[in-house]
């Protein structure tokens, strides 16, 4: 089985902006997982799916227009996880387009959530950290075109991007 997540990239310099800060909370996963709003989370496929689900993407992107995205302030979904993000302040209804159009065919997989664009920023860290963490980019904003899919497969505790498709 391999293991896939889709996402929407943050590009740099504010990707390199919010690694650095999540390492300063203490996140283990600083280093490994790229900022992003995740459209499907890592889920394991057969490996004789990838053409299909590349295939998908194409599909989805191809149909799906670019847009801006403007993330601003803090979030955090306790007490349900311990989790702090970056709000999604403008780019919610193209998040949410992807997100409906690639949570079909191939990745019709059920969520365990109802869907929340947002960039994690400190993941399963003490409260004092995700309090500092959520403190500290209380003020944070970013603002750039998001203007493909990324799909990324799991190796070796790394994510790689796999492909990525151009929308429009």
């Amino acid at each position: 089985m391999n293991i896939l997540g889709v996402a929407l990239e943050v590009p740099e310099p504010h990707a390199e902006d919010l690694r650095r800060a999540r390492e300063s909370f203490g996140d283990p996963e600083a280093r490994t997982v790229p900022p992003h709003v995740t459209i499907v989370a890592p889920v394991s496929i057969d490996p004789g799916q990838w053409d299909e689900v590349e295939h998908h993407l194409e599909a989805c992107a191809r149909s799906s227009a670019p847009f801006r995205m403007h993330l601003r302030g803090t979030g955090t979904f306790r007490p349900v996880t311990p989790v702090v993000f970056v709000a999604v302040a403008e780019g919610i209804p193209g998040c949410e387009e992807i997100e409906r159009r690639v949570r079909r065919g191939p990745l019709a997989i059920e969520r365990t959530f109802p869907f929340h664009p947002h960039v994690t920023v400190a993941l399963g860290l003490d409260d004092a950290a995700l309090d500092r963490a959520y403190a500290s980019l209380a003020g944070y904003e970013a603002i750039f075109d998001v203007d493909r899919i990324r799909l990324y497969e799991l190796e070796e505790h790394h994510w790689r991007v796999r492909r990525e498709f151009p929308l429009g």
